[in-house]
């Protein structure tokens, strides 16, 4: 389901901003409060950030950048332990991260002048995903949504994979930023998960 609330409800243990960055500041703040407070100045655009459980990649002046960015965030999985895959679960889990990934950098490549920023953190249940560009517009599924057709499905499969996922504008400035969350191996909604 498409929201602009910057984190999905539920039990996902302490608020982000109770220690350590996580992407968002609590309080539904956007992620630019967390830049201030878990991001050194001077740290480098591709750097692990928060105790390494955030990271942050630029893309200015950048070719290329959906392959960098799963790079990226593949080097990010095997740092917080998510790969190598241990099991079908694991691999699912992974695999659905750098798919959402390539469809939002994906996405502001087609629909804007490109993304500014990739921001992923993890904690124990959830990884987010944060993509910044600075085009207007709202990002949709398309609907109706026709399978066989070329294009258009980027949002859908954003929307199946993603526990929630949603629009971050600050007022008085351009661009947005598209979030996106995916369980982690064994957490309700992901791969894997039991049912119930």
């Amino acid at each position: 389901m498409s929201t602009t609330r910057p984190y999905s409800p539920g039990d996902r243990g302490p608020e982000p901003g109770a220690g350590g960055a996580s992407g968002a500041s609590g309080g539904g703040a956007s992620r630019e409060g967390a830049i201030a407070e878990g991001v050194p100045k001077g740290t480098p655009a591709s750097a692990p950030v928060g105790g390494g459980r955030t990271r942050r990649m630029s893309f200015d002046g950048e070719s290329g950048v959906v392959p960098l960015a799963r790079d990226f965030t593949r080097q990010a999985l095997y740092a917080w332990g998510w790969l190598p895959a241990a099991n079908a679960d694991q691999r699912a889990a992974a695999e659905d991260v750098l798919l959402v990934v390539s469809e939002l950098v994906t996405n502001a490549c087609l629909h804007t002048e490109g993304p500014d920023e990739l921001w992923i953190t993890c904690d124990n249940k959830v990884l987010r995903i944060e993509v910044s560009d600075r085009g207007g517009g709202e990002p949709a599924p398309r609907t109706p949504h026709r399978a066989g057709r070329p294009g258009g499905h980027g949002m859908f499969i954003v929307q199946r994979l993603c526990l929630d996922w949603g629009v971050i504008r600050t007022p008085g400035a351009t661009g947005k930023t598209v979030w996106a969350e995916v369980g982690g191996p064994g957490a309700p909604g992901a791969p894997g998960a039991p049912l119930g």
